[in-house]
């Protein structure tokens, strides 16, 4: 698979990129938020990224990330995508995900980036719902999913252990046919 917006590519990931995969999934400042997928370790990347190479040639995927990079500099960026929950009459419903390099935050790649997926999911791959969230406190995270049109649909109170705290989670969704009122 392969996108692309006005700044940015947005592909499967290659062999050659194992090395840019790892960097981001074990940078402790784009994980913070994502400890639970976070990897420490070379061996433990390997792993991680054969998965996601082997689901990437399986006609039906289930795991829809994407190297995120700089169309004129081929710069990484992050990762950005969905994996499918559920396949249902009606259509996939998946959860998205995103995480991106500090020096990249607050310049609008990531909402470019998303806008771009929700597109591709609800034109392309036969989605039906697409939900996210984040914890409350990550304002930056949350403001992307309200740029993408994303409507919050929850707040659970102090739900996740987080930093050796109970913290505070949002949950946003978006259906098919609300994206298509959106940007039809």
């Amino acid at each position: 698979m392969y996108l692309e917006t006005n700044r940015l590519i947005l592909r499967d990931y290659k062999e050659s990129d194992f090395e840019d995969y790892y960097a981001l999934k074990r940078d402790p400042e784009v994980m913070y938020y994502l400890q639970d997928i976070q990897l420490f370790s070379v061996e433990a990347a390997r792993e991680d990224f054969l998965l996601v190479l082997d689901d990437q040639k399986k006609a039906d995927r289930s795991f829809c990330f994407w190297h995120m990079e700089n169309k004129k500099t081929g710069e990484q960026i992050g990762s950005i995508g969905y994996t499918v929950t559920s396949t249902t009459p009606v259509g996939k419903l998946v959860h998205a995900g995103y995480f991106t390099y500090p020096k990249f935050w607050g310049q609008g790649y990531t909402s470019e980036a998303l806008t771009n997926v929700l597109e591709y999911a609800f034109t392309k791959d036969n989605v039906y719902r697409v939900t996210t969230g984040c914890l409350a406190e990550n304002i930056g995270s949350e403001k992307v999913m309200q740029r993408c049109g994303l409507i919050k649909e929850a707040t659970h109170i102090a739900y996740e252990w987080h930093d050796g705290r109970m913290k505070d989670r949002l949950e946003y969704r978006l259906l098919k046919d609300e994206w298509m009122k959106l940007f039809s």
